[in-house]
């Protein structure tokens, strides 16, 4: 065991073992050293160009369509085409990659399962290989997992769901890989390892290689990873367009370039996803210095908000125009042993999906397998005899307009929902430093967007010097009393023994300082990787 290893001009700083060489073998860090030589150069200058963009939404100019790319929205053009195995995706079903939840959602009553480097994943070293060799096992069919206190074993069934890889955003580098004295983009192992050890078999399954692409900015950031895609079919001898990808539509500035997105990725494009939550985080980041644009307490904005609305129906319209795939948002609820509480929790589940059906989406998400059916029933209701809701075109909607799609949120800002913002994100944040980045909080499958929503609400609240319904203003100081308060009835929650042995006061001391610094954090799994080894 070593702490520095060199795959050519990659250096790993980081143990090797035995048990690591199968998934970094010499020829996958090839592969993996290649793309970073073509491609991590371009990531700062599109991260930059965020920047850019958004110093100029902070100085009062409000996000729209780009004047400059009305001849693509005009266009008469489809994207290339939708493989067959991903003609159905009425459920789909999301999660991190160890081995026993990839065999358990790949089990489930579902038709995708997106294996997810990124949101619900925290990206420690040794859960990035062994993520990946999880789902090399899956594409084999050899996966097996024998629980270590019941012996119980977990195999998978015949004719599981497809599999889809999440790849990690582009903000977020791989620390324990280096080129040219430089952390590589974590989306680019990610991408690189599961190709490289996959494509062949993908395909032999009559499957593909495909991808779930999150975060996207720009349609200038979808360019790139055409071109990464492209260059991988290329060195891999596959025709064009083999390599298939979604892209979540999760922040403010890429909802007004989705022709573009689709337009710049369509030779590998088959739709494009309501990533919701981080969708509200982003509006809010976005609009963080228009006093007019604040969001309410986060349990009020739900997708029958008008911006909301404006966003799924958009999103609708924009793919099936192009003949790509309109997919739905995440069901975060988990069933509940209580039988009143479960019924709730079902009922809603029904409504919201219900809600995404009617709007013409071709799926949707859910994070627990025991909600599967529930959405499954919703979506085989309104399909019928269809796959898929691409003849839903809604061409007779009235154009959808930048006011709505940043239109203000109505709804109350409570001290309750303020408490609550603060105990979830200190939970949150106390497990994804300590290594897990799916965590049931109060009956809700929680990642990280939840977290961002949180502390980004309280930071903006405390920014424009907003009240509470009560009449308290959020200021610092009442911040630092509700945290504390809140500290103690978390430790009253869930035991001294188990607040004394975690990270609560690391991760206390995270929230205070992403909730009360002067700039706005842009992700706090950024400084919540530090913490990783």
């Amino acid at each position: 065991m070593e702490n520095h290893h060199q795959f050519g001009q990659l250096t790993l700083v980081a143990p090797l073992s035995e048990s690591q060489r199968d998934i970094l073998s010499d020829d996958a860090m090839a592969f993996v050293e290649q793309l970073v030589s073509r491609f991590a150069s371009r990531v700062p200058e599109l991260l930059a160009a965020r920047e850019v963009r958004q110093q100029s939404i902070d100085a009062g100019q409000l996000p729209d369509f780009l004047p400059g790319t009305r001849d693509i929205r005009e266009g008469n053009w489809t994207i290339q085409n939708i493989p067959s195995d991903l003609q159905d995706r009425r459920v789909e079903i999301t999660g991190p990659v160890d081995r026993k939840m990839v065999i358990n959602a790949l089990n489930a009553n579902v038709k995708v399962f997106m294996a997810d480097f990124e949101d619900s994943f925290a990206p420690a070293w040794s859960a990035v290989i062994d993520g990946q060799r999880n789902l090399r096992d899956a594409v084999k069919r050899t996966i097996s997992y024998t629980h270590p206190d019941t012996g119980k074993v977990y195999e998978l069934k015949e004719d599981p769901a497809v599999l889809i890889c999440r790849v990690r955003g582009l903000h977020l580098p791989e620390k324990h890989l280096f080129w040219n004295g430089q952390p590589i983009p974590g989306a680019l192992l990610d991408f690189g390892l599961y190709f490289f050890h996959n494509h062949k078999q993908l395909l032999e399954n009559g499957s593909g290689p495909y991808f779930y692409v999150p975060k996207l900015q720009a349609y200038q950031e979808a360019a790139w990873w055409s071109d990464v895609f492209s260059f991988a079919e290329d060195q891999a001898g596959l025709a064009r367009g083999t390599i298939k990808a979604t892209v979540l539509i999760e922040t403010l500035p890429a909802v007004f370039e989705m022709n573009e997105i689709l337009f710049s990725l369509k030779e590998h494009i088959v739709g494009l996803n309501c990533g919701r939550w981080d969708y509200i985080f982003s509006y809010i980041k976005t609009l963080r210095n228009h006093p007019d644009r604040i969001l309410p307490d986060r349990q009020v904005v739900t997708m029958e908000k008008p911006f909301l609305n404006a966003y799924s129906r958009l999103l609708v319209r924009t793919c099936h125009r192009r003949g790509a795939f309109a997919m739905g948002g995440m069901a975060a609820f988990i069933p509940s042993k209580d039988a009143e509480r479960n019924a709730w929790v079902l009922d809603k589940i029904q409504t919201d999906k219900a809600l995404e059906a009617n709007n013409g989406h071709d799926g949707t998400w859910v994070a627990h397998p025991g909600l599967a059916d529930t959405a499954r029933d919703v979506f085989d209701k309104c399909l019928g005899a269809r796959s898929n809701q691409l003849d839903v075109t809604r061409d007779s909607d009235a154009p959808i307009t930048a006011a709505e799609l940043l239109a203000p949120c109505d709804g109350e800002r409570t001290e309750d929902g303020m408490r609550h913002n603060i105990r979830v994100a200190v939970q949150y944040i106390e497990a994804w430093i300590s290594g897990n980045g799916c965590v049931p909080i109060y009956g809700m499958m929680e990642d990280a967007a939840t977290a961002e929503i949180s502390r980004a609400s309280i930071w903006q609240w405390m920014k424009h010097g907003k009240s509470l319904s009560n009449g308290q203003i959020v200021t610092k100081a009442l911040f630092e009393q509700l945290l504390d308060e809140e500290m103690q009835v978390l430790e009253q929650e869930i035991g001294t023994e188990r607040f004394s042995k975690g990270q609560f006061q690391e991760a206390a001391a995270m929230m205070a300082r992403l909730t009360t610094s002067d700039e706005l954090v842009t992700f706090l799994t950024l400084p919540g990787y530090e913490y990783l080894e």
